[in-house]
């Protein structure tokens, strides 16, 4: 695979919800061995974190309902842990998804939002504000609003800095004002490095020379808030527009058909609104793991099928498997199912199929047309601009656990971690150790258990059950 391919397709995997890394490794082995060993692939790439997800599930609906008091120093430990993998997380996704001012907006947006309210349609909400909002300023407001700022600033230019030599007047014998006109950072010579060591925007590069000084202006906005996309004429994938087209057709009809049913039938049952909540989360994430968090919260803890105890498990063990976070979905279902009376192996099951596959079909109908779709400017900016909102709820994902990892007998349910000082060093310390000192997760996951238990030890011995 030549580098180009490489870099469009790894960018269409992360503007598209799902898994990205799932995602990418299916593409890769469609466009070589076809169909059947890219299922193969995906199954032999998730199994081992599904399975020892669902093993887990299973030790977990046996958990009597107060334990152990080292536990809850352990699983403290864990979560405080986790909040500390999930920042670096959320770190590293907003270093890829901001290009621009804008797109930092954005992930500022995303966070702020997603930590004022939670329901089940506000995030969903939210990434659709962030793509339509991206797609008006790329489609010309980003042009206008620095038009309008240009001429407001001319009204307002002053005289040139004193420590530039003013021309004298030869007939006054006083020194003349000279209003300076600023050179545009795009019209610099490339080999000038003085003026490049002074240029305080990182220098991008401009396909067409602009004729004019307005044009300067608008080629820079637009370049400065075009995502980065690499060009390639090579095909992406070995199916056909026809397949892809009917695949979105297909996959559109079908999510009409789970959400309809669950919004009109008053006694439907139980197993179609998990699957219907795992197709959406499936549908409506982007940015990976960790932005599934607080979604995943709210259609499994809210309607009672898992404790928030359970749940906070979850969360600790997924951050120290193989595999994406995503197998996730397989743990919850099992206990959901377990709820329901019905087999927990049909639950983990339904998890799975039903997170996964939205974000597979999407990927591999988009690429079949991608090559007509990338000439359309205004997709790939809505496809950037909820990439970058959704990267704003992984802060989201770090407040909520923040707020709900310290347990006790008496709070099963948790509570803030700022409670104890101690969990605030083991959620600081495991941010360090992961993004300084290159410790992987699983080890500083590990890390936040064994400081758990230190707690327990020193202080966690006053705890009444």
């Amino acid at each position: 695979m030549d580098e180009q391919t490489y870099q469009e397709i790894f960018g269409l995997c992360q503007a598209l919800p799902g898994p990205a890394s799932t995602k990418l490794l299916f593409c890769f082995t469609l466009l070589h061995h076809g169909p059947l060993a890219a299922i193969l692939v995906l199954i032999l790439w998730s199994l081992p974190g599904a399975v020892a997800m669902y093993a887990f599930s299973l030790g977990v609906q046996r958990l009597a309902g107060i334990l152990p008091l080292p536990v809850y120093g352990l699983l403290s430990g864990l979560n405080a842990a986790t909040v500390g993998i999930i920042s670096l997380a959320g770190t590293q996704l907003a270093n890829k998804a901001i290009t621009s001012q804008w797109t930092r907006a954005l992930v500022i947006f995303g966070a702020c939002a997603g930590m004022c309210y939670n329901t089940l349609w506000y995030f969903p909400m939210l990434l659709v504000i962030g793509g339509v909002a991206t797609t008006a300023w790329n489609g010309g407001l980003a042009a206008f609003v620095t038009k309008a700022k240009n001429a407001l600033n001319g009204t307002r230019r002053r005289p040139a800095a004193s420590a530039v030599q003013q021309p004298i007047d030869a007939q006054s014998g006083q020194q003349q004002d000279i209003e300076l006109e600023r050179i545009p950072t795009n019209t610099r010579a490339a080999g000038d490095s003085s003026s490049a060591a002074a240029e305080p925007v990182r220098r991008r590069n401009v396909p067409d020379a602009p004729s004019s000084k307005e044009d300067i202006t608008v080629s820079a906005v637009a370049e400065a808030v075009q995502p980065d996309l690499v060009i390639s004429s090579r095909p992406h994938t070995n199916v056909s527009m026809k397949v892809g087209l009917a695949l979105v057709v297909l996959f559109i009809g079908s999510l009409i058909a789970v959400l309809v049913p669950r919004s009109t039938i008053p006694s439907h049952s139980p197993v179609l609104d998990l699957f219907a909540n795992m197709y959406l989360a499936g549908t409506i994430i982007f940015g990976g793991g960790p932005v599934v968090i607080p979604l995943l919260r709210s259609y499994v803890v809210d309607p009672g099928w898992v404790s928030a105890r359970d749940f906070l498990l979850g969360i600790a063990i997924i951050q120290a498997l193989p595999g994406p976070n995503f197998n996730f979905a397989v743990y919850l279902g099992a206990l959901a199912f377990q709820s329901f009376g019905l087999p927990t192996t049909l639950g983990a099951l339904v998890g799975f199929v039903g997170i996964f596959t939205p974000g597979i079909v999407l990927a591999v109908s988009t690429l079949s047309i991608w090559q007509v779709l990338r000439k359309r400017r205004w997709i790939v900016s809505f496809l950037k601009g909820i990439n970058a909102t959704a990267v704003g709820l992984v802060f989201t994902a770090v407040y909520r656990l923040w707020e709900i990892g310290y347990l006790t007998p008496q709070a099963t349910a948790g509570q803030s971690l700022a409670i104890d000082p101690w969990w605030v060093v083991v959620a600081a310390l495991t941010y360090s150790q992961s993004a300084w000192f290159g410790i992987s997760p699983a080890i500083a996951i590990i890390v936040g258990a064994v400081l758990g238990l230190c707690w327990y030890g020193a202080v966690g011995r006053t705890l009444q059950v």
